[in-house]
């Protein structure tokens, strides 16, 4: 009997291990999301989305309050683009195929890596459940985690022009983008890097006029500026289900709403900065697999408009981290990832009570277990010779 039980868990084993499951399960993840909101009449972040490209091609101030959301946009004019051939469709089908798009493109991402496939299959499976979060607000950060995984891979790879294009393609949509920056140093061509850098924000610049017009489009990067900065000042709060991170914990943990960003920025980044120095280490497979994870996490961490499904960004690095440790992992290891597992991903899910998970929110919590293992980054980027790291790329 054991046997047999035995031979059918080596089965699934072997089945949850192939790509093609891992691409299945997502898009059901995504399926089931964008329907059971869809049904629930709970979708008003794709209306933003999807309006978008109808106030931009009815040349209509794309960061203004509309009645149809009751909400402000926040993202690039790019964007309208990206999602016009959604917008065609009805809400249903449109905010579907949306979400499969998505995960497509975290998946593309998490595929691309440097890694063994098992070790990329690994990953998607960790990211799997911080992606059904985002999956339910229909968010753009499942692509924009890809588009930073991607702009990572193809510089290691030596595809420069195709590494700056997804820079700047995530950076005009929503400025995260621009943290594919901290890889250039991984780069021999850095000339060639940057020429393409400029093509394609040229591009990428120009591409809305298709469907406005050269002054609505300078005009709407004008108006982005000013989105930007009112939300950046706006996102401060004691209450709110944005700024999950490490300032949001100072200010809701001491209950002053005052504290200002800028020396938590300022601190977060002269750390995230000091692995530079180690420029003995470039070399090295598992060190710039390091620099990814720990870009994935600050960008997430250091931002108060960070929130829940924000997290994909963040758990991605948590996940690359994880899969760069040494075998076998060293218990403080398994301990933080499970940490993060439990805190990060799982607290805003029906497995915590009520109470532990609004307690979480208003000290915003999640974002505890992920700066834990930033600090743990930055440390082992300083200390460890990444020389000895196993790294499997095949």
């Amino acid at each position: 009997m054991s046997t047999v039980k035995n031979s059918t868990f080596t089965k699934i084993f072997a089945l949850l291990q192939k790509k093609q499951c891992v691409i299945g399960i997502y898009v059901i993840l995504a399926i089931i999301a964008g329907t059971k909101q869809y049904l629930h009449h709970s979708f008003n972040n794709y209306l933003i989305f999807k309006y978008v490209y109808l106030h931009t091609i009815d040349l209509q101030n794309l960061y203004n309050n509309y009645a149809e959301y009751g909400d402000s946009n926040h993202y690039g004019i790019i964007f309208s683009l990206l999602i016009a051939p959604f917008a065609w469709l009805p809400n249903g089908l449109g905010m579907i195929l949306w979400n499969i798009a998505n995960v497509l493109v975290l998946l593309w991402g998490i595929y691309s890596l440097p890694l063994s496939l098992n070790k990329r299959t690994v990953i998607a499976w960790i990211c799997a459940h911080e992606t059904l979060t985002a999956l339910f607000s229909f968010q753009f950060n499942i692509a924009l985690t890809g588009f930073i995984l991607l702009s990572f891979s193809y510089l290691i790879k030596k595809q420069e022009i195709k590494s700056a294009f997804f820079i700047a393609l995530g950076t005009f949509v929503k400025l995260y983008g621009i943290v594919g920056l901290a890889f250039f140093f991984f780069t021999q061509y850095k000339v060639k890097f940057i020429l393409s850098g400029v093509l394609a924000m040229f591009l990428l610049f120009i591409l809305p006029m298709a469907i406005s017009s050269p002054a609505f489009v300078m005009q709407s990067y004008l108006n982005w500026f000013h989105s930007l900065v009112h939300k950046n000042t706006s996102n401060a709060s004691l209450t709110s289900f944005q700024d999950i991170s490490v300032m949001g914990m100072a200010r809701r943990i001491s209950g002053n709403v005052n504290i200002p960003n800028m020396p938590f920025l300022l601190g977060g980044l002269i750390l995230f900065a000091l692995p530079y120095l180690r420029i003995s280490q470039y070399k090295h497979l598992a060190f710039r697999l390091m620099l990814l994870a720990s870009t994935l996490i600050f960008t997430v961490i250091f931002s108060s408009g960070s929130e829940s499904p924000t997290y994909i960004i963040a758990f991605a690095g948590v996940a690359v981290w994880f899969i760069v440790q040494q075998t076998p992992k060293s218990k403080w290891v398994i301990a933080l990832f499970v940490f993060a597992f439990c805190l990060t991903s799982l607290s805003p899910t029906d497995l915590f009570p009520r109470a532990v998970k609004e307690f979480i929110r208003l000290y915003s919590l999640k974002a505890l277990p992920c700066m834990i293992i930033w600090f743990a980054i930055i440390y082992q980027m300083m200390k460890e010779d990444f020389e000895s790291y196993l790294i499997a790329d095949k």
